[in-house]
């Protein structure tokens, strides 16, 4: 698919074409969103053979159950990270993954894929600018969540906040990020 027509489909007219289960928007949406996807995913699981797995895992399940996605609640990118970034976190805590870490004889920089080259980087959506802007208590948990991986809980645990003050935070902050992201696309 052409750069070119990827870049003229509106989130609407995407959302409606993948309500109508047509198997083109799922190109589309994949050719629009891979690449960040992954990256999120990556920083999760820190390999990237790992990491293409759970890409291809978050598709499949955003394909399936497209039908849950509802617009009211947020943007489709954000629902679609959420489910990246929870598949990315279940396969870390996942026997399999933890198996392989602790028996896997490679290196983390000994894969290299072309994808991962030109993957996900926070700068190219002007990611990391916007959390800046956050003030110092909300970044933190923004990118403990999001660029670390970490759950509410883990986050409450660790850093001995208390796990209301931790949702507040991200649910403040997310807030935030949604309209200064509304405001500059």
């Amino acid at each position: 698919m052409p750069d070119n027509l990827t870049q003229k489909i509106s989130e609407e007219a995407l959302v409606a074409r993948l309500r109508a289960k047509d198997n083109l928007a799922v190109s589309l949406l994949y050719d629009m969103y891979s690449a960040t996807l992954y990256g999120v995913i990556l920083q999760i699981v820190k390999t990237e053979e790992i990491a293409e797995d759970v890409l291809q895992e978050a598709f499949l399940k955003i394909w399936k159950s497209f039908d849950r996605y509802d617009e009211e609640k947020g943007r489709l990118f954000t629902w679609m990270i959420n489910i990246s970034r929870n598949l990315a976190i279940d396969k870390i805590r996942s026997k399999e993954y933890r198996m392989r870490v602790s028996t896997d004889a490679i290196a983390p920089g000994d894969y290299h894929s072309d994808f991962g080259s030109n993957a996900f980087n926070p700068d190219h959506i002007g990611l990391r600018d916007v959390v800046e802007t956050l003030n110092p208590d909300q970044k933190k948990i923004i990118d403990l969540m999001y660029f670390k991986g970490l759950t509410q809980s883990e986050i409450s645990e660790e850093y001995n906040i208390p796990l209301g003050t931790v949702k507040t935070r991200a649910r403040s902050a997310v807030k935030l990020l949604s309209k200064l992201f509304k405001g500059s696309v």
